[in-house]
């Protein structure tokens, strides 16, 4: 009888095996496809604004953002996002005159050819070595807190996504009420905690004291709620209210998918996409897109971090590809792969779950899903971005000594005040130099070492295998 059963997980097995190293799954299947929800809290209201305000195209969007994700899930092996370019969304809704879909498309390109130059050059490699910790750290800092206040905003107030403004109190009962925000927030909680994972299992060779006894079935129970597909049991819940909301959004689902066509992008398009909206986010795509990815990819997965150059390339590439047929402009943020971790996300199968996904929806309603989407309840998508925002934020953690934490702090501070993460990120590289400036002594060392240089590159694994052999 057991024989069937052994033959199975040898050709399971096998099946692994001949997958790439970058999709083969380091959890349950179920875990990677709750973990590729979590970056949904960002996606969805950029998306669904972008769509009713700026009549970008759905289906499009749907379909080239897919194949972001399964491409992006084959070559960086870790749950990599792809995420609206939220400085260009945000100034193309927000402001009196609305950008057109060709000047958001411009923006996208523009921005896209500085990163996929700075990648190319390698000179975003250089950027990313010499970069002072603290200063990242503050910029995930900002960038987690302020995904942390719009999520809290989106749980407690009602949301125009129209207008982008935002109205009065949340009523407590409804479809879209608080309740509903508030049990899916205390059952993310109840499930993954504050997102620790519970490998290690007790020795059952040996007998156990009564207190060991305890933890051995805490760290069980803690084990089976972690490996609940918590963030998709909520991501469900959001989809199956779409339509209990309002069933009559079913009449407007059309099979098929949208019309590809090229756009038309003029000078004065070009003109208005990149004073209007490239300026402003070019530095956050350089900052928060590739620096702090990179960094966040090498705290969460240590054995497989991704370089500045290939991100910052893959950023370019992909908006070379699809604005010239009117796809969102996108970007990797940290934000989005801090969410997809921690709701389980560990590997490129993830993100190649969440491309399927995408893909099927929009070869299959095209920009009529848009219509599914606006009845999805915001105060949802509110709880999945807190989680993210957290998430992000907490990478600052490590920053131990009061001088690094004291960087950290005032550049997030500046970045949060100003709304500007080239601000914060400016205030922040002057305040490490005058610090280090402070124990400018070139008496006994190389200018560069005086200057505080130093401190900032990596070490070798030689040095660091010396320096811990030092210590011990």
């Amino acid at each position: 009888m057991e024989e069937p059963a052994s033959d199975h997980s040898a050709i399971r097995n096998r099946w692994f095996r001949r997958l790439p190293a970058t999709l083969r799954l380091k959890t349950s299947v179920l875990a990677e496809i709750s973990g590729a929800v979590g970056d949904l809290g960002t996606y969805i209201p950029i998306v669904l604004t972008l769509t009713l305000v700026s009549h970008l195209d759905l289906g499009t969007t749907l379909i080239f953002t897919a194949l972001y994700n399964i491409v992006t899930g084959f070559l960086f092996g870790i749950p990599m996002p792809v995420q609206p370019m939220k400085s260009i969304a945000a100034v193309a809704v927000a402001e009196s005159t609305h950008l057109t879909l060709p000047q958001i498309a411009a923006a996208g390109l523009s921005t896209a050819a500085v990163l996929l130059f700075l990648g190319a050059t390698g000179l975003m490699s250089v950027l990313y070595r010499y970069l002072p910790l603290p200063v990242v750290r503050g910029i995930q800092l900002s960038q987690g807190l302020s995904f942390a206040f719009t999520a809290i905003k989106y749980i407690r107030y009602n949301q125009d996504l129209v207008t982008s403004k935002t109205g009065g109190p949340r009523s407590w009962l409804g479809f879209d009420g608080l309740v509903i925000a508030l049990i899916s927030c205390l059952f993310l909680i109840l499930t993954t905690g504050a997102g620790d994972s519970y490998k290690e299992e007790p020795s059952s060779s040996e007998p156990l004291s009564g207190s060991e006894s305890r933890s051995g079935r805490r760290i069980r129970r803690l084990r089976i709620l972690s490996m609940i597909p918590a963030a998709l049991i909520v991501f469900l819940f959001g989809f199956l209210i779409c339509f209990l909301r309002d069933l009559s959004v079913l009449k407007y689902l059309k099979f098929g998918p949208s019309k590809l066509h090229i756009l038309r992008i003029t000078w004065e398009d070009w003109k208005i996409g990149f004073v209007r909206a490239a300026i402003p986010q070019i530095p956050l795509s350089i900052l928060n897109s590739v620096i702090a990815v990179c960094k966040l990819s090498a705290d969460l997965f240590p054995d497989r971090e991704v370089s500045a150059m290939t991100v910052s390339v893959s950023v370019g590439i992909m908006n070379f590809v699809g604005c010239w047929f009117g796809a969102m402009p996108v970007c990797h943020g940290a934000g989005g792969l801090a969410g997809q971790y921690r709701f389980g996300g560990r590997s490129g199968a993830s993100v190649v779950f969440l491309g399927i996904g995408k893909l099927v929806l929009g070869l299959a309603f095209g920009n009529s899903f848009a219509q599914v989407l606006s009845q999805f309840p915001i105060g949802v998508l509110g709880v999945l971005l807190l989680f993210a925002g957290i998430e992000l934020a907490m990478a600052s953690k490590d920053m131990n000594s009061k001088e690094e934490s004291f960087v950290m702090l005032v550049c997030a501070a500046v970045s949060l005040t100003g709304s500007s993460a080239a601000l914060g990120f400016g205030v922040g590289i002057v305040l490490f130099l005058l610090l280090k400036l402070r124990e400018f002594d070139c008496s006994s060392s190389s200018s560069s070492s005086c200057l505080g240089f130093q401190w900032m590159k990596p070490k070798s694994n030689a040095e660091e295998d010396e320096s811990t052999h030092l210590l011990a």
